[in-house]
């Protein structure tokens, strides 16, 4: 063919969903911290309510791995080394990392809700 197309570039293909997983990876493992930071300059909000967090840092991190896996799936029949490989690699990475993040956040508010009833 006389126009390069996407299957004959001359490359290997790099799908995006590397690049999302990434993304989503890096907004899942922030999302927490900065919601405490949130709590800790404001006066309107007490540090338990940034608990609303949790489920938003889970659902990005559930999300960055499932397009992490998403990119491995379609670089691995791929001949040679396959650019963007290390990106999904890094994009499940930060996943993991959120959702341990925001599984620790979640024991730690029922840790605390647990004890709140027990002293009372």
């Amino acid at each position: 063919m006389a126009v390069p197309t996407r299957s004959n570039n001359g490359g290997p293909p790099r799908p995006g969903s590397a690049r999302a997983s990434v993304f989503f990876g890096l907004l899942a493992v922030a999302l927490l911290p900065a919601a405490v930071a949130a709590t800790r300059w404001s006066r309107q909000y007490e540090l338990l309510e940034a608990a609303f967090a949790i489920p938003v840092g889970l659902l990005l991190s559930v999300l960055a791995i499932s397009l992490s896996r998403r990119a491995r799936s379609r670089l691995g029949p791929t001949l040679g080394r396959p650019r963007g490989a290390r990106t999904a690699r890094l994009g499940r990475l930060l996943g993991i990392l959120g959702l341990l993040l925001a599984l620790t956040a979640a024991g730690s508010v029922g840790i605390y809700a647990v004890l709140s009833l027990v002293s009372d």
